[in-house]
């Protein structure tokens, strides 16, 4: 068994890296209103910039990165992916037109996709059934943590540089954390530490073929229904907080600086609320009761529902503030029960490609058409409510956490019988 040391210097170290893979995504929302005024750009071409531009390469390299690491070294495709995208975030800064931000964009997509997967693969061969959900809540928390810096930094820079050293200035971190990743990681396979379920040493299965694991998954009836789960979650996710930043400007009238503030507030403290309850809470009132977690993300989800939609009726910034913290809570407590399930649910050798397809959907759908749904819902609206539109394409948005919902609890009612099936198979 790994010592206790390894492990939380791993899930810290995890959690870093993760931190930086996020960044620049948020920094990009709270820019947009600079980068449409420096480039000329409409809302739609926002919407690409900030959506399928990235989304398509960042999902399509998921899968031949996550079949990497169902049998590679996971420690070299963290390293090397680390330093690609903190490479490209950096040049994104010296983009003189739309077409080269958006090349640049996909370079970061490409780095950007061999972060999330071998992070969720290693910390699985760590930590036992029991303990991966609270796992899990440790990792995701560098989600959260990027809003925090990414805001405030990116408001801070922003403000007192531009956009463009904004982005040299966020993106030179991950170079440090590539070489530490490198240098200092373990790779479990290679020194025959990897732990199952029970504790015990798990040897790693043959490698199977692409279509082979992917017929694997789609039999599983839970794994089938998380997948569609995710895909509809973070199209509505990203399709709304790729613009919130500038729906404050725009709406509120506040600056890029204010907005990263706020932003980090609300989002930053109550996402690493959200995030580490979700896991905490699953892990102490249902360790291995999956159904019973994924209840937990239904009820979450429809918090977010009913919360959202008001966001965008009031015309009070304190209370649309007040209302985004109690959103960033509900969200992020869907985290860790979720890809903890998933872990759990998916035999070991495949769980790489299982979270890399989810992604794949997830980003395609979510991060790839979201953002641009709701900039052409922008440019609808404005021919009639004018410097509104933003808030009633938001506003259009908001209700589909209840279609989220709703598609979780279809899983909760499948999980325990297919993780029944499951357990004699695989760790």
């Amino acid at each position: 068994m790994a010592d206790r040391f390894y492990k939380n210097y791993l899930l810290v170290l995890l959690l870093a890296i993760l931190a930086c893979n996020f960044i620049d995504r948020w920094a990009l929302g709270l820019v947009l209103q600079d980068i449409k005024a420096d480039l000329s750009l409409s809302d739609t071409q926002l919407g690409v910039l900030s959506g399928i531009a990235f989304a398509m390469f960042y999902s399509l390299m998921g899968i031949p990165i996550a079949r990497w690491v169902d049998s590679g070294n996971r420690v070299i495709i963290i390293s090397l992916s680390a330093a690609l995208w903190s490479i490209a975030v950096c040049a994104c800064g010296g983009a003189r037109g739309f077409l080269q931000l958006i090349l640049l964009r996909m370079a970061v997509g490409i780095g950007e996709a061999g972060g999330f997967v071998p992070g969720f693969s290693l910390l699985a061969d760590y930590f036992s059934r029991a303990d991966r959900p609270r796992a899990m809540a440790v990792y995701g928390l560098g989600g959260p943590l990027s809003i925090v810096i990414g805001y405030l930094a990116a408001g801070w820079l922003n403000a007192h540089y531009g956009w463009r050293f904004m982005f040299a200035a966020l993106g030179a971190p991950g170079l440090l954390l590539a070489a530490l990743a490198g240098l200092t990681l373990r790779e479990p396979r290679r020194i025959g530490v990897r732990e199952n379920d029970k504790g015990a040493a798990a040897p790693l299965a043959h490698r199977q073929r692409l279509w082979e694991v992917l017929a694997t998954l789609w039999r599983i009836p839970t794994f089938r229904e998380l997948l569609l789960c995710v895909s509809t979650l973070f199209f509505f996710t990203y399709g709304i907080l790729q613009w919130q930043p500038t729906f404050f400007i725009r709406s509120f009238q506040l600056t890029g600086a204010q907005v990263g503030a706020g932003f980090a507030t609300v989002y930053g403290l109550g996402g690493l609320l959200g995030t580490y309850w979700g896991g905490a809470l699953s892990a102490r009132y249902a360790a291995q009761d999956e159904r019973k977690q994924l209840r937990y993300v239904t009820f979450a989800l429809s918090i977010a529902a009913f919360v959202s939609v008001w966001i965008y009726l009031t015309h009070s910034l304190y209370l649309a503030f007040t209302l985004l913290a109690a959103v960033a809570v509900a969200q992020h407590c869907v985290n860790a029960p979720v890809y903890a399930t998933l872990q759990t649910l998916i035999p070991e050798s495949m769980r790489g490609t299982a979270i890399a397809v989810v992604l794949l959907f997830g980003n395609l759908i979510g991060m790839g058409f979201g953002p641009l749904a709701a900039g052409v819902l922008s440019d609808f609206y404005g021919a009639t409510v004018g410097a509104d539109s933003l808030r009633f394409a938001l506003l259009t948005l908001s209700p589909g956490y209840f279609l989220v919902a709703w598609m979780a609890w279809r899983a909760s009612a499948k999980v325990t019988r297919d993780l029944a099936c499951a357990t004699g198979s695989h760790s």
